[in-house]
């Protein structure tokens, strides 16, 4: 598995907005082979700003650097955005997979 994280620094009152971005996205993620699971999550505030991370899981690396050469990903991130004041640039994390579990249900 491979993990592909942006953390953003929201300015505090800029929460609604960046999260409806989230919410009305035309998302292309689950058209794309190798795509597992999605999370946008929201950590503390903190000197100005509220902490949050996009968090996607993908089969391995190889395909999601195949998603970000697509012209899914394209579509996916090229859309007017409404106006978010942000505490600098995002920052990606990406991270290979040494040992997980889960539930199985």
């Amino acid at each position: 598995m491979y993990i592909a994280m942006n953390r953003f620094r929201v300015k505090v009152g800029d929460e609604e907005a960046f999260e409806e971005i989230w919410r009305s996205r035309d998302s292309k993620l689950l058209d794309f082979d190798g795509f597992v699971h999605f999370d946008l999550v929201r950590g503390a505030e903190a000197e100005g700003f509220v902490l949050y991370a996009s968090h996607a899981v993908w089969r391995d690396k190889e395909s999601f650097i195949a998603w970000t050469k697509s012209e899914q990903f394209r579509a996916s991130h090229n859309r007017p955005k409404p106006k978010v004041g942000y505490a600098g640039p995002p920052v990606f994390e990406g991270f290979e997979t040494v040992e997980g579990l889960s539930i199985s249900a």
